[in-house]
């Protein structure tokens, strides 16, 4: 009997060791000293999946990840993609991050008045996305900030792009202001992308539209140089030089100073700032407007006011 008690209590203290051993094991955090980004790929086994965790410093020996999926059924659960491991964690937590499906979203931006083919060059540069994809129609993508998983498809931002665009362009649409001279969204899309290129100052961006507003108002050529621009890059490049005569005078439907109207589409992709001031202008009596120096613009109501500002801003350049 004495004997059956002394078993008993060498299995129980040897269970209770194991007990807070593996406690340890599980619940103690590895220090992480700095962010770090590891990756699960798809079809990795839980020993590749342990045998990274310990190479990136995460668990001190790989046997114990392995012993704790198993026991608690995890590896099913573990999903592929990019987990970003902030401070101290312990493997407990670990596993926890690794069946969340909480993976790391990377980000992509395109700035305001981008072409589409700047667009695609964008795209084609992140190494993190996938695939080819289809070459968006030039202003049907609303430039801002996207987040995105590592593998992910090309084709999924340009799609995001493209439905945040139509649902802006919409609002824009539905809540424009009632005398604008605009037969259809389309049309407040080609406004707005001119405005885009005309001014880098957000607070100008609806005394510019009111200019071109007025102008197509009272039959006016847009004279705007972004259009001539656009008609002679065709969107796929930068100028690299000042405007000639000679490219003034080129025979597109692009060129403002020869044809009347709005172009035939979008110079580039506008920002939301841009289609709101395009769909609620300034009134103002303004029809022309030249830089200031200052990285603003003069804004006149005469051509011999506009005359005297552009002066100025020779003056300024010499």
């Amino acid at each position: 009997m004495k004997k059956l008690l002394l078993l008993w209590a060498v299995v129980g203290v040897a269970a209770a060791f194991l007990y807070v051993l593996g406690n340890n094991i599980i619940n103690t955090p590895q220090k992480v000293s700095e962010p770090l980004i590891i990756q699960v790929k798809r079809g990795d086994s839980l020993t590749t999946i342990a045998t990274m965790l310990q190479q990136n410093g995460l668990i001190d020996k790989d046997i114990y990840f392995v012993w704790y999926a198993k026991i608690k059924k995890l590896y099913p659960r573990i999903k592929a993609g990019e987990y970003l491991v902030e401070g101290d964690i312990s493997l407990a937590k670990l596993a926890e991050l690794l069946t969340s499906g909480k993976v790391y979203l990377r980000k992509i931006t395109f700035a305001e008045g981008l072409t589409a083919r700047e667009i695609a060059e964008i795209l084609y540069a992140e190494g993190m996305l996938d695939g080819d994809f289809e070459m968006p129609k030039e202003g049907d993508f609303l430039p801002e900030t996207y987040t995105f998983s590592r593998g992910e498809s090309r084709q999924k931002i340009v799609e995001q792009g493209q439905a945040a665009m139509k649902n802006v362009l919409q609002q824009a649409w539905d809540e424009r202001d009632a005398d604008l001279p605009l037969k259809n969204k389309e049309e407040l899309l080609i406004l707005a992308s001119i405005v885009e290129k005309e001014t880098g100052v957000s607070t100008e961006r609806p005394q510019v539209a009111s200019v071109f507003v007025n102008r197509l108002k009272n039959g006016m050529l847009l004279q705007t140089d972004p259009t001539v621009i656009y008609a002679v890059t065709k969107g796929e490049k930068d100028l690299g030089r000042a405007l000639t005569y000679r490219d003034l005078a080129i025979d597109s439907p692009y060129n403002t100073y020869k044809y009347e109207g709005l172009p035939p589409t979008p110079i580039c992709s506008p920002g939301k700032a841009a289609i709101m001031a395009a769909a609620h202008p300034d009134k103002t009596p303004y029809l022309y407007f030249v830089a200031s120096g200052n990285g603003g613009h003069n804004f006149a109501r005469t051509l011999s006011e506009h005359n005297a500002n552009v002066r100025k801003w020779r003056a300024l350049n010499k």
